[in-house]
């Protein structure tokens, strides 16, 4: 992803940025689709797993790409401007990633 400038809390990623995001989640909501469907179909459980385990790997995937981002362009900005707090947000974020 592009380096961003994130100003008054508000992230500015580029269209293509969002594009790729966006594409991302229409793939996750379609294997949310297919595991709705399989449950109506009575699919067997180990298949169900499998496929929401592919869907916890695809958001935590997700997550880490818009974490990385914002590492690089938001709190390395406000590193940079001597905003030093942003420390606890990342604190904060990865406390968060690791419940």
């Amino acid at each position: 992803m592009e380096n961003k400038i994130c100003h008054h809390r508000k992230s500015h990623r580029s269209k293509k940025d969002i594009e790729k995001i966006n594409n991302r989640l229409n793939r996750i909501d379609g294997q949310i689709k297919g595991i709705k469907k399989m449950i109506n179909e009575d699919i067997y459980c180990n298949d169900v797993l499998i496929q929401l385990s592919a869907v916890e790997k695809a958001i935590r995937n997700l997550s880490n790409i818009i974490l990385e981002d914002h590492l690089y362009s938001c709190i390395t900005e406000d590193l940079e401007d001597g905003k030093i707090e942003s420390i606890d947000e990342i604190v904060n974020l990865f406390k968060r990633f690791n419940r």
